[in-house]
Formats: C-alpha cells, sequence, structure tokens
C-alpha cells in the first residue's frame, strides 16, 4: 500500500516535483518564463496538492544519468588527494583572494591588517568535514562566501567592527562544518550565500538544456 500524498514528507516531494520542472524545462517542453513562475511557486508552497499540481501537465520524468548529473551539481566537493593541514593567508594593506575550486584545508589562518580578503568556497573542493578559520582581522575587511549546503558557525570576537553572518547553519548533517574563531577590531566580517538555491537551480536547468541542444 503506498503512502498518502499528505503523509509524505513535503521537501520529499517539493524535490521531486522541481526534478521534474528541471528535467521538463530542459527539453524544451516549457518556456524560461514558465520555468521560474512555476520553480518559484514549488519553492513557496507548503501544499503537497499545489506542489504535485505544478507538474500535472509534464510528461517527462527523470533518469538515472539525470540524477548522476544533478549529485555532481549540487553535492560538496570532495577530494581524497591531500593538501597542506594549515593554510596560511596574511594581507597587509592590500587584497588576498581565494576562489575557483581550490582544496580546503582542515585549518585557515588568515591574518589581515588594512587589506581586503576574500575567501570563496562556491566551488571549493572539500577534504575534510570540518574546517577552521583562524581569523585577525584589524582595520580590515574580510568577505566569506559559502554554498547553501555547507554549514558555518560564527565564534568571532568583534571590537568596533561589523560582522554579518547570513550564512545558512542547519544543512545536511554530513555537510561540511566551516568554524570561524578569533577577533575583528575596528573591520569588517561578512558571511554569505553567493549564489541560492534558486540560481543553482536555473544555471542546472539551462546548463542541461544546452547539452540537449
Amino acid at each position: 500500500m503506498s503512502v498518502t500524498l499528505e503523509d509524505r514528507p513535503i521537501e520529499q516531494v517539493r524535490e521531486q516535483v522541481i526534478d521534474k520542472l528541471i528535467v521538463n524545462y530542459s527539453h524544451g517542453i516549457i518556456s524560461a518564463e514558465a520555468f521560474e513562475r512555476r520553480l518559484d511557486d514549488a519553492m513557496a508552497s507548503e501544499s503537497h496538492q499545489e506542489l504535485l499540481d505544478l507538474v500535472a501537465d509534464l510528461s517527462i520524468s527523470t533518469d538515472d544519468e539525470y540524477s548522476s548529473k544533478k549529485d555532481q551539481q549540487f553535492t560538496p566537493n570532495y577530494a581524497s588527494k591531500q593538501a597542506e593541514d594549515t593554510l596560511i593567508i596574511s594581507c597587509i594593506l592590500g587584497n588576498n583572494e581565494r576562489s575557483g575550486q581550490w582544496v580546503v584545508p582542515s585549518e585557515i589562518k588568515l591574518n589581515n591588517v588594512l587589506g581586503e580578503t576574500t575567501l570563496d568556497f562556491t566551488d571549493a573542493i572539500f577534504q575534510h568535514q570540518d574546517i577552521t578559520i583562524k581569523l585577525n582581522c584589524i582595520l580590515g575587511s574580510c568577505k566569506i562566501f559559502i554554498p547553501e549546503n555547507i554549514n558555518v558557525i560564527c565564534k568571532t570576537y568583534c571590537a568596533g567592527s561589523s560582522i554579518e553572518n547570513c550564512a545558512p547553519s542547519m544543512a545536511n548533517r554530513q555537510a561540511p562544518v566551516i568554524t570561524i574563531e578569533g577577533k575583528v577590531v575596528l573591520g569588517s566580517l561578512s558571511i554569505s550565500v553567493k549564489r541560492t538555491v534558486k540560481e543553482k537551480f536555473i544555471a542546472f536547468a539551462n546548463q542541461l538544456k544546452n547539452a540537449f541542444n
């Protein structure tokens, strides 16, 4: 006997509906405008039936190839290769940015004095589940970008400074955890998501559409 619709976890239903929207858009069944409109509705709805109604007229379903591509796109990048256990970044009266595909060590020591530092974990490759950033920011600016499927814990001391943490802290238990420790004196620290889940869904759908075309 199958489980009644209302008794199914709504996030599971939402994920299946979004998957079906993506695969039908990528095959040209619905327009870009319709895809984004229905995607917004799917992400906002808390009704099982409303979610299913969004894809009731769509015939193409997901397959193993789609699931594999989705896992590659949305699962945090892990690698077995080993980098140095500690990365030391010093920025004095200058700019320093670490972005793109880079291997994240278990510990990052970041010293920023009168400088501007950016750590972008959006496309980073993780080899540890627990990462610690030891921050010493004096009269400087530090920006940290993270993907939405990463947990962030901020334990930073602030003196005459601004700290803005817009990152989630309730991602999957198996997701990497970034803990930020240290101090910010007469400076600023911002932690935010560079690309939202909606933006990643749209980018992934367009990537599949281009592949089919």
